[in-house]
């Protein structure tokens, strides 16, 4: 046999083996068998046709039986194809019993299907968490402005994670808890002196109510005194009072002016109708000369007569600028 004649016996006998092994993890197997889990070959084959790791469930059913909990393939496989985390459900598992935490497969299931990191809410359940909370700006009565942070220790509500609001929820009400705390404060120096009143009147408010928690303490960490909103909106309020009076004053001036100009043209209408009759004046005397009813010793009286009133006049204008 030449070496090509045993190259083409070794290599597809590899080729064979090599698919083999990947198909049925003889080594998975043992390893189950030896921790006393009993698995099926033909179990794990099947795993491979429904495009399950092998590993990924025996591990996790491995781990579960050492550690005590009932556990079964069927489920696991069921809640990988369904895109759970097995690990990470089989470990939370663990912790939860260990902690003496009720916690069955099914819950812990939804739980991780629904999104949430099963493990780290036993974590939290068992070590409560401190959650930080932004700076919180309020005004009390007197129109202090307080700019305050707490710390609220939470423990995660196992019962409540599915459906349950989360930490953003949590930092949102306490929030507002405390800003209706300062709110309702006669004084700030009040809430300066005891910080205590603001965060048991928060606690007392049950904010973690429908939430994935369980609010355990409120803690007000740091409390500023920033700036007098009081005097600001005083100041705000003058200066819009002021424009609006200013306002007001310029809509009456613009009604003056315009009465005034309306009463200008008024006057101009009316020299122009006496200028007007003053012209027809000469018209009315040529035609009653005409006409034989004015004389001339009567045109001449007329004549007297409007220079004696221009002379008046005169003197009337005379007498009022020398006084």
């Amino acid at each position: 046999m030449n070496d090509f004649g045993f190259l083409g016996l070794v290599v597809p006998a590899i080729i064979f083996m090599a698919f083999f092994f990947w198909m049925i993890p003889v080594g998975l197997w043992i390893s189950a068998i030896a921790s006393g889990v009993m698995v099926n070959l033909f179990s794990l084959v099947g795993m491979r046709l429904r495009r399950i790791p092998p590993a990924k469930i025996i591990n996790p059913l491995i781990k579960a039986r050492k550690a005590g909990i009932p556990s079964e393939q069927n489920l696991l496989e069921a809640h990988f194809l369904a895109g759970g985390n097995v690990n990470r459900v089989v470990d939370a598992l663990i912790a939860a019993d260990k902690a003496r935490i009720a916690l069955p497969f099914d819950q812990a299931a939804a739980i991780d299907l629904a999104g949430r990191n099963v493990l780290d809410a036993v974590k939290v359940s068992v070590n409560p968490r401190v959650i930080q909370t932004p700076n919180i700006s309020a005004v009390a009565k007197d129109g202090i402005e307080l700019i305050s942070t707490a710390r609220v220790t939470v423990r995660a509500n196992i019962e409540r994670l599915i459906g349950g609001a989360g930490e953003e929820t949590i930092i949102a009400r306490v929030g507002e808890g405390i800003v209706s705390s300062i709110g309702s404060t006669d004084s700030h120096k009040k809430v300066l002196e005891n910080p205590d009143l603001i965060s048991k009147a928060v606690l007392a408010k049950g904010l973690d109510s429908g939430t994935a928690f369980e609010i355990l303490s409120i803690d007000i960490a740091d409390v500023n005194v920033g700036k007098n909103i009081g005097a600001i909106l005083q100041t705000d309020q003058a200066e819009a009072d002021k424009q609006v009076a200013q306002a007001k004053a310029e809509e009456r001036r613009a009604m003056a002016i315009a009465e005034e100009q309306e009463m200008r043209a008024r006057v101009e209408e009316m020299r122009a109708k006496v200028v007007e009759a003053e012209a027809q004046v000469p018209l009315a005397v040529a035609y009653a000369f005409k006409k034989g009813h004015l004389g001339v010793m009567d045109f001449y009286k007329l004549e007297n007569v409007k220079s004696d009133t221009d002379m008046r006049t005169n003197i009337a204008k005379a007498t009022n600028s020398d006084e």
